[in-house]
């Protein structure tokens, strides 16, 4: 028959002192049974005599040679075998791992530590011998505290090992009657063992400084509490805001009007007993409107590099910042910074930094983007004049820098500035641009067939607009039907006026009436009134017809 093993030893885990069986079942095996830990053989069949606390358990006759190991001790931590001997034939290697528990925390110093008010308290808990190490955590009111050292340190045995946690405290963070426990765990120990110290102490003041309402909108009263704890008593309580002492308030308690600066400048409260005194500070929750931090500075780029706006505001709650273009409805920026990247000239103008606390106020800074580049003309093509009267063409040019030069050329004249013939240049600079004005004195029909070209120059290159110049025909035809439609009114007028005094007239004569004193004599005298309304006519038309053209 072949040998086979029906249940072989497998990895376990044991807590020392308890017991543990290592379980091995051999079918079609009449021979000699062999335990081996760590290669060292522990005893032929049933026979453990030279190991007290071990035992081979089951029924032979099965082929049952179970390794019951009574109060494990640290000793049995190895690697166990079950072997047939006569058949050659092994188990697969088994870890049994023993677990030691930590002997009982001691905390150096305990049960009561003495700390002289104004230094630091440094508590030290050992847990020994434990496999494997221990866990050292420190507990004050039922909470972890956290920050403390932790070291640990192999025995001689190569298995156990044993910890040392210090924990550090400040002054300040501990009140007399305090108690700390020292909690050491492992996997042996799940529940931990521990140690507890109790601390006395007079201490510092200790302080909480509170502030209600909060938040408060600005202008409104809000009290300061400052409530102390102190080992001895409280002797004096001095507030200050921002660093500057505030003579009116001597008590636990300060009451004011706050504004914006309570937010950035806090309020303090010191403390003093017979041992030292403590600060504690606060600020408010004031909601303001927004106030400029750093204030957004005008630009002046080359067209193509970029341009970047930097502005700041404070407020409170948060606010939201809005970069726009004046005139603009497009949101740019909602951050700190506006970046134009390679700038056009279109791009120069006016930009708004604006800054929005809801439901509390909102606030805005302008700044300008100038753009230096090559003029641009947008002056209309087509201008107007009247024939044989004085006719402008103006030029509208958009430069920065400024041009360095504008002139207007026409057939095989070029003229920048003063007057030729019947021309002059006029040149104005206004805030938008500059206005080149030609004037001609007595315009005449070849001024009607004539390309203008007018041309600004800069060190950034050019830009020319032609222009050409058409009669002002239709207010010379409005001019002439009024003066008609004025004459055709007129001579209605004295058609009726002379048709009611002949029917007067008529009347009288038909009731016989006759009074020297009441007859009215009608003196009919022609006159050519077209005549006489020439002149102011052609005053008026004159008028209408050298009104600039813009």
């Amino acid at each position: 028959f072949s040998v086979v093993f029906i249940q072989q030893p497998h990895d376990l885990v044991v807590v020392a002192g308890q017991p543990v069986t290592l379980p091995c079942s051999i079918t079609g095996y009449h021979g000699m049974v062999l335990w081996v830990k760590d290669g060292l053989a522990l005893g032929v069949n049933r026979d453990m005599s030279g190991y007290p606390r071990y035992d081979v358990i089951g029924d032979h006759s099965k082929g049952e040679y179970h390794l019951l190991i009574q109060r494990t001790e640290l000793t049995d931590d190895g690697s166990f075998e079950c072997q047939a001997i006569q058949a050659a034939t092994r188990s697969r290697p088994a870890r049994l791992t023993v677990l030691v528990p930590p002997d009982d925390p001691v905390i150096i110093g305990a049960p009561v530590v003495s700390l002289r008010a104004g230094n630091s308290l440094n508590l030290t808990c050992h847990a020994n011998n434990a496999k494997p190490a221990a866990s050292i955590i420190w507990i004050r009111n039922g909470e972890v505290l956290n920050g403390a050292a932790y070291t640990k340190t192999l025995l001689r045995d190569g298995r156990r090992e044993s910890t040392v946690s210090t924990l550090h405290i400040s002054a300040s963070n501990i009140e007399n009657g305090q108690q700390i426990t020292c909690r050491a765990s492992n996997k042996a120990a799940p529940n931990g063992k521990e140690a507890t110290v109790t601390i006395d102490i007079q201490h510092f003041p200790l302080v909480n400084l509170s502030v209600e309402p909060q938040p408060v909108l600005e202008g409104n009263l809000v009290k300061f509490h400052c409530a102390a704890k102190a080992n001895p008593p409280v002797t004096h309580y001095r507030w200050a805001k921002g660093g500057s002492m505030i003579t009116d308030a001597t008590g636990d308690t300060y009451e004011v009007l706050v504004d914006h600066s309570f937010f950035t400048e806090p309020v303090s409260c010191e403390v003093t007993n017979a041992l030292g005194n403590t600060n504690i500070s606060r600020n408010v929750d004031v909601y303001f409107g927004p106030r400029l931090a750093a204030e957004p500075q005008s630009l002046q780029v080359d067209r193509g590099s970029d341009a970047v706006f930097s502005c700041a505001w404070i407020g409170n709650p948060s606010l939201t910042i809005v970069w726009m273009k004046r005139g603009h409805g497009v949101v740019l920026s909602n951050e700190n910074t506006l970046t134009l990247k390679a700038v056009r000239q279109e791009d120069a103008g006016k930009y708004v930094c604006r800054a929005v606390v809801p439901r509390v106020g909102v606030g805005e800074k302008e700044v300008t983007l100038t753009v230096n580049g090559p003029p641009t003309i947008s002056s209309t093509q087509t201008q107007q004049a009247l024939y044989g009267e004085k006719g402008q063409i103006k030029c509208f040019i958009r430069s920065t820098p400024p041009p360095d030069r504008i002139a207007w050329s026409w057939k095989e004249t070029v003229l920048e500035s003063g007057t030729s013939g019947r021309y002059t240049v006029e040149t104005v600079s206004t805030e938008d641009g500059v206005i080149s004005t030609l004037t001609m004195s007595n315009i005449v029909p070849a001024d009607f067939q004539t390309i203008y070209n007018c041309t600004a120059w800069n060190s950034f290159g050019s830009d020319t607009e032609i222009i050409r110049l058409k009669e002002q025909g239709s207010l010379r035809l409005a001019v002439i039907i009024g003066v008609a439609v004025g004459a055709f009114l007129a001579l209605i007028v004295l058609i009726g006026t002379l048709g009611a005094f002949c029917c007067a007239r008529l009347q009288r004569n038909l009731k016989g009436v006759v009074s020297a004193k009441n007859d009215i004599r009608v003196e009919i005298v022609h006159k050519d009134h077209n005549a006489a309304r020439e002149p102011e006519d052609h005053g008026n038309m004159k008028q209408m017809m050298v009104i600039d053209v813009p």
